[in-house]
């Protein structure tokens, strides 16, 4: 997922948020309703001094409508220090059991002895469309 443009931006403060979903068809199997969905997050740090992801709290919501929120200590097993004027990216992934469905949230970040929420803007989770094979 290199090189990835990021359609999706939030700015909070002096910190953006990126991120960019891309359908994983070969995880998915659509005849069981099992779509999964890798998301890449650009997280940049546009302030003097470094701030450590502390946790993470996301609302996934399906193309039913069934909202699921998942909150946890930092992301990918880890709570990253970025740096003055540096970014941190992750891959992390989502299943659904519908074809489609959103993902937004927010990020609680620490710089020095504040805490604050950055948000995570929302994203689309998609299903590319396939054409019907021309007969």
């Amino acid at each position: 997922m290199i090189g990835l443009i990021f359609p999706y931006a939030a700015t909070t403060g002096a910190v953006t948020v990126r991120v960019a979903p891309r359908y994983l068809d070969e995880q998915s199997d659509p005849i069981r309703g099992y779509h999964v969905w890798a998301y890449q997050v650009r997280i940049e740090n546009a302030a003097d001094t470094a701030v450590q992801l502390m946790s993470r709290h996301w609302v996934i919501i399906d193309g039913d409508g069934r909202v699921e929120e998942v909150s946890g200590d930092g992301v990918v097993g880890v709570q990253p220090v970025i740096g003055a004027g540096q970014a941190y990216d992750y891959v992390s992934g989502c299943p659904l059991p519908t074809p489609s469905g959103t993902m937004h949230g927010y990020y609680t970040l620490r710089q020095g002895a504040a805490r604050f929420d950055v948000t995570i803007p929302a994203f689309a989770l998609e299903t590319p469309r396939v054409r019907p094979a021309a007969h």
